[in-house]
């Protein structure tokens, strides 16, 4: 199993128990603003393809475990951009632990797992424009900004860093 400790989160791969506390972020009007709110049976399928997409894929979405709590408080994780080969970065927080890097903290650690353990050559991520926090954590984690595009209806602003420019951050180990 993929697991992965940073100082302050734990990232696991999701569990069928693990549905209530999915649900309370994707049913957030707050949380998600930029993505789109699901029903409990949008989310029971969410928790279904993140399962797999690990069985299938050897990588995926993480459940966020909070160190200090023991509580499910987002997901981050690699899945394949709508309709592409590519690997794009992905994540959803709890509104309550916003702004404290944990974004950051997850994301950065998602990029050694790809680049280091899944030896991907590049990783993508997408965010609308208007995803201010977003963007700044793909920019924090050294993504670049590559062009406007368009995926999964909606208009963003697309990022990409390649295996070759990633920079490890040696306080995640």
């Amino acid at each position: 199993m993929a697991d992965i400790e940073t100082p302050r989160l734990q990232l696991r791969q999701f569990i069928l128990d693990d549905f209530d506390n999915l649900f309370r972020l994707y049913s957030d009007a707050e949380v998600m603003k930029y993505l789109s709110l699901r029903t409990r049976e949008q989310t029971q399928a969410s928790l279904h393809k993140h399962i797999q997409h690990w069985q299938q894929h050897n990588f995926g979405m993480w459940a966020v475990i909070h160190k200090d709590s023991s509580k499910l408080i987002g997901r981050c994780g690699l899945g394949f951009l709508e309709n592409t080969p590519e690997v794009e970065l992905g994540y959803v927080f709890d509104k309550s632990y916003w702004n404290m890097g944990l974004g950051t903290e997850a994301s950065q650690a998602t990029l050694q797992y790809g680049f280091k353990e899944l030896k991907l050559e590049r990783i993508v991520a997408i965010a609308k424009p208007d995803n201010i926090a977003s963007v700044r954590v793909i920019q924090k984690i050294g993504m670049k900004y590559q062009k406007n595009a368009h995926y999964y209806g909606h208009d963003v602003v697309y990022y990409a860093i390649s295996r070759s420019e990633w920079q490890p951050d040696d306080s995640l180990i």
